[in-house]
């Protein structure tokens, strides 16, 4: 099945991810959108995201993304890309839940289907991948190749993750036929830090726990510490990654402070564990190596409570 097909008559089309958006959430998106601006002028389209980082000012038409919240307007179809639930529409969740007709087009394991049609890959790398076998590879333009190549470097671990196929590997190379500078794209929005998150990231590193004989490591930061280096929630995405990287540990937890006794959870595994089976039992969800959720409670209950189904995974 191709986008024309899913888009049938509609005219009217929304578009939306996930909260605190991502790589491949906003690649995603801004790729779903660039090709239909570019190949469906009969189409009125327009794309939400709560919040985008400057970084992302490199991805085309990424001005275009409006982050104010429900207006009122009522779809003919709207499309949830890279989003395990509807609650992770946040802000936009009323777009979808309005809408007269919904679509998923996703790759979390944990997606049980809550849209009226969907297309859930989960061995996928990406959204951007998934989303990739609903275009016209004669259609998709520049602007369309440059967010759809970020969303899969950005979810597959620039080509690292076990979710990395020849296929993705394939559609990544297709993309950069079209002659932007991939290396400046990855540059700017993977990997290139401010001195705050380079001073953060080293502080959770300093201050992060082995556990369980080596195999788990955990770290987190407070409100406190985020006044302290001049960051925020939006500066934290890659820490959890470092901590993987220490040798023998296969599952990594990173906590964050979203409000008084209220952390963001974000997990990782290597090789073994299915950190999105763990994250469920706490009303979240992702990926078997990559999976998070929120949970209501005091630093070091939260911690306990998370330590203990991680060592009934391990």
């Amino acid at each position: 099945m191709k986008i024309n097909e899913v888009i049938g008559n509609a005219k009217t089309i929304g578009i939306a991810g996930h909260i605190r958006p991502d790589g491949d959430c906003i690649g995603s998106c801004m790729a779903l959108y660039n090709y239909l601006k570019a190949n469906r002028s009969d189409l009125n389209v327009r794309v939400f995201l709560e919040y985008v980082h400057p970084k992302f000012g490199l991805v085309p038409n990424a001005e275009c993304i409006e982050t104010a919240g429900y207006d009122g307007t009522i779809f003919d179809l709207f499309i949830a890309l890279d989003t395990a639930a509807p609650d992770r529409l946040g802000q936009n969740k009323e777009y979808f839940v309005n809408a007269e007709r919904t679509v998923c087009i996703d790759h979390h394991k944990s997606n049980d289907g809550y849209a009226d049609a969907n297309f859930i890959v989960a061995e996928a790398s990406s959204a951007s991948e998934v989303l990739f076998d609903f275009l016209e590879p004669e259609c998709i333009n520049r602007e369309t190749a440059i967010p759809l190549y970020m969303g899969i470097a950005h979810d597959s671990g620039v080509f690292r993750f076990q979710s990395t196929t020849p296929k993705t590997m394939r559609i990544a190379a297709d993309m950069m036929e079209y002659g932007f500078n991939f290396n400046e794209l990855l540059e700017e929005t993977f990997y290139k830090k401010s001195y705050s998150q380079f001073m953060i990231t080293a502080r959770i590193q300093n201050d992060a726990v082995l556990a369980m004989d080596g195999k788990c490591i955990y770290g987190y930061c407070t409100t406190e510490m985020m006044e302290q280096f001049g960051v925020t929630t939006n500066d934290l995405d890659a820490v959890v990654a470092t901590l993987r990287n220490v040798d023998g540990v296969e599952v990594a937890m990173f906590l964050y402070q979203l409000e008084p006794d209220v952390f963001k959870v974000s997990l990782r595994s290597k090789r073994q564990t299915d950190v999105s089976a763990i994250a469920m039992k706490f009303g979240g969800g992702g990926h078997v190596r990559a999976a998070g959720f929120d949970i209501h409670a005091p630093l070091e209950e939260a911690i306990s409570q998370v330590l203990t189904e991680i060592e009934k995974a391990l």
